[in-house]
């Protein structure tokens, strides 16, 4: 009865939100007073043909059954092969009620005995209009192994209005002041990102532009970006000299360049007026709030922003000692400066590698972010950083559909935000089954960050919990040959080729993982799955146990993992229980638990399991993005 009720309350909310209550009775009402009006006027005062009130009523209905089925299909989020029912079934519809309303009007003016003539027309029209829509549909989406999702080829529809702020180069005399100028090409990219119109290249792959021998040009064309920024700083003592132009790809012309010379308590002038002049020579409109967000500065004190610039090169390292490094420019920029937003939200980004990294993976490290964040709403409740400062909290405390409320509002206020981005089509593909919603910001991840291997394992997984396993295989591959190093994707693509049972390469990427470092958790992990697949439960039980098992526990795709391997070795009763702690954690990917993974297959006809799923599916269907 509960379960009854749940469903009965879920379909009046889906009537709601479609608005239908009020668009039946604004029918039923507004039908009511035309039909009066048609019977006591038109046909009782002017004298016009009965018949009139039948095509009126005629026409209400079917205008209320179109707008009824439009309403409905119109808020459906996932629909199979993308076929718009609306677009089938309304036209359908009129075609039907003007065959019907046309024999009145010919028989009231005198032309009868065309009834069988006007329906087959009807009929050949709406089977014209089916075969025409689902050709369309067709030619518009690939074989369902590829999708339309296909990330080589995304580059190639880039906007007009796309950039790339290409890293400025270091002529100081001695050569130490690579940050300084990887700080200069952020906080031009970052002006540029609030542009809405503007297609910007993150930070994450222009710095892998770095030194390379290319011409702005050939990357431009390699990037599929219209425009390209090159530039300089020269600073020796408090004397500083920038040098900035912006080149149009296509046309291989210098549309704009000019050398700025000055000291150090100008850099933050000269930033706003290269990012100023890129925008006038793009002819982009921006809005008040957009010119705002050039002209702030979060950090105008130099000594403070120099700390921040430093701590932002050593967070990007990913060692232990780096991001200690970072917390200490970060402490010395905050105590320079005072409070700020820009500073409170990096020294979160810190502790949370630190805690995603299994350097400091303990609740004081969640709590030392969450803390941060406290300060961050306090200071700029409405800022990007916040929200996307919050949302990976979220999604370390176990709430992916909170984190996924929180980055889609990091992606409103910067949609060229690549985390935001990434994190979005993540949590909507993988954590609630949803790819179909997850694609297009997966798609737009891919433009603005198309040199960051990370994206492109995301791009995998994606796939994966689709079912497409050979796409998430290739994908992976290719993420391999980007950085050879990176165990991650290793481990990810071992456990992609698990699934499609090409077992011996994925213990080969097993032993390559283990061997460098035999006690880090990605180890652990691909142990786990080594010994899962040859069915060795006392070596699994022996990997498994105190401070990998605790960090499983805690990590956001733990869970469903172990729940594979333990399935795997037919430990039914303690797989079920880790798929219920990733429903707890927020897990809703019903197609991927109930079908699509092969390693769950034993447990699925279990009671508990299936009980289980009830509730998955129920929260799946419900979910609302």
């Amino acid at each position: 009865m509960p379960e009854r009720q749940s469903h009965f309350k879920a379909l009046i909310t889906k009537l709601r939100k479609r608005r239908l209550i009020e668009t039946l009775a604004a029918f039923i009402g507004g039908g009511w007073l035309i039909l009066e009006f048609v019977d006591r006027l038109l046909v009782a005062h002017y004298h016009f043909p009965d018949k009139t009130i039948d095509l009126t009523f005629i026409t209400i209905l079917a205008a209320l059954v179109c707008t009824i089925l439009w309403r409905w299909f119109r808020g459906t989020e996932k629909r199979p092969g993308n076929v718009k029912v609306e677009v089938l079934l309304v036209p359908l519809i009129i075609l039907a009620t003007a065959a019907i309303d046309l024999n009145p009007v010919l028989d009231i003016i005198g032309i009868p005995g065309k009834k069988l003539l006007i329906g087959i027309l009807a009929l050949c029209l709406g089977i014209a209009w089916i075969i025409f829509k689902s050709l369309q549909w067709a030619a518009s989406t690939p074989d369902a192994a590829a999708r339309k999702f296909d990330i080589s080829k995304l580059a190639e529809i880039r906007p007009e209005k796309s950039i790339v702020v290409l890293p400025f180069a270091d002529l100081s005399p001695q050569k130490d002041q690579e940050y300084f100028c990887d700080g200069m090409t952020e906080e031009i990219i970052t002006d540029l990102s609030c542009c809405h119109d503007l297609l910007v290249i993150s930070r994450s792959s222009a710095m892998t532009l770095k030194g390379s021998p290319k011409t702005a040009k050939n990357i431009s064309k390699e990037l599929y970006v219209r425009y390209a920024l090159e530039g300089s700083v020269r600073k020796a003592g408090n004397d500083l000299r920038i040098t900035a132009q912006l080149i149009d790809a296509v046309n291989d012309v210098h549309l704009w360049a000019e050398k700025y010379s000055g000291t150090l308590d100008d850099v933050f002038d000269i930033q706003e007026k290269v990012s100023r002049s890129i925008v006038r020579a793009l002819k982009l409109k921006l809005t008040p709030e957009e010119r705002h967000r050039i002209s702030e500065r979060s950090i105008d004190n130099v000594a403070a922003y120099e700390c921040y610039l430093m701590a932002r090169r050593d967070m990007y390292q990913y060692s232990e000692e780096s991001m200690e490094r970072s917390l200490q420019f970060l402490n010395r920029a905050l105590e320079i400066y005072g409070e700020d937003t820009l500073l409170y939200a990096t020294m979160g980004m810190v502790y949370l590698q630190l805690y995603n990294l299994g350097f400091r993976a303990t609740e004081e490290t969640l709590q030392k972010a969450e803390r941060l964040l406290d300060k961050i709403v306090t200071l700029e409740p409405e800022s990007s950083h916040r929200y996307h400062l919050m949302g990976l909290i979220e999604r370390y405390r176990g709430h992916p559909q909170n984190a996924i409320k929180s980055f889609k509002k990091a992606a409103d206020l910067d949609p060229n935000d690549p985390d935001a981005l990434m994190w979005l089509g993540y949590g909507l593909s993988v954590f609630m089954g949803r790819p179909e919603l997850g694609e297009p910001y997966l798609n737009r991840l891919i433009e603005v960050d198309p040199l960051t291997p990370w994206n492109y394992s995301v791009t995998a997984l994606h796939y994966l919990v689709e079912g497409k396993v050979e796409p998430a295989i290739s994908t992976l591959r290719k993420t391999v040959q980007m950085d050879p190093k990176d165990r991650v994707y290793k481990f990810w693509l071992s456990f992609s080729l698990s699934w499609n049972r090409q077992h011996e390469e994925a213990f080969d990427l097993i032993s390559q993982i283990v061997d460098p470092n035999p006690h880090d958790h990605i180890a652990f992990l691909s142990l786990l799955l080594k010994y899962a697949l040859q069915g060795e439960k006392c070596q699994m039980r022996q990997a498994f146990g105190g401070e990998i098992r605790d960090y499983l526990w805690n990590d956001p795709e733990g869970p469903w993992l172990m729940a594979d391997f333990l399935a795997l070795v037919n430990e039914k009763n303690e797989a079920i229980t880790w798929i219920e702690h990733a429903v707890e954690r927020g897990w809703a990917n019903y197609p991927l638990f109930s079908k699509i993974d092969p390693f769950l297959a034993n447990i699925r006809n279990e009671p508990r399991f299936k009980k289980l799923m009830e509730r998955v599916k129920y929260e799946w269907e419900h979910f609302e993005a």
